[in-house]
C-alpha cells in the first residue's frame, strides 16, 4: 500500500533548529509534488513548503521564507525540512503530503483540502 511516513518532530527552544523526513512506501517519489503542512490547535492546515520532483520548482509560505528549507535525497526516497530559527508560533502537527495529479508546487500549498492522502504526522513544539 502506497503511503508516506513522517518523523522527526520534537521538542525545541526558541531559536533552534529540527529536520522532519518524509518517506515513500511503496512508492517512489519521482513525478510528484511534495508537500509538508502544519496544523496548530484550533487553525486550519495550511501549506509550509511543496517541492516539485520533476523541475525542482519550490514554494514557501511567506511565514517560514529564509528559515525552513526543503530537499530530497534520492537514494532514501525521502524529502526532508530542515527548519531553522524556530519559532513558538511554528508549533503545531506537521503531516507530509505527495501528489501526482499535475499541481504545481504553489497551488498544492496553498490548497491543502486538495490532497487526498495524508501521513499520520509528527509534533514540533517550540518553547518560548
Amino acid at each position: 500500500q502506497e503511503h508516506v511516513v513522517e518523523s522527526g518532530g520534537g521538542l525545541v527552544q526558541a531559536g533552534g533548529s529540527l529536520i522532519l523526513a518524509c518517506t515513500a512506501s511503496g512508492f517512489t517519489f519521482d513525478h510528484y509534488i511534495v508537500g509538508w503542512f502544519r496544523q496548530a490547535p484550533g487553525k486550519e492546515r495550511e501549506g509550509v513548503s511543496c517541492f516539485d520532483i520533476n523541475d525542482y520548482n519550490t514554494y514557501y509560505a511567506d511565514s517560514v521564507k529564509g528559515r525552513f528549507s526543503i530537499s530530497r535525497d534520492i537514494a532514501k526516497n525521502t524529502v526532508f525540512l530542515q527548519m531553522n530559527s524556530l519559532k513558538p508560533e511554528d508549533t503545531a502537527v506537521y503531516y507530509c503530503a505527495a501528489d501526482g495529479r499535475g499541481f504545481s508546487a504553489k497551488d498544492l500549498c496553498t490548497e491543502p483540502e486538495s490532497v487526498d492522502s495524508w501521513g499520520q504526522g509528527t509534533q514540533v513544539t517550540v518553547s518560548s
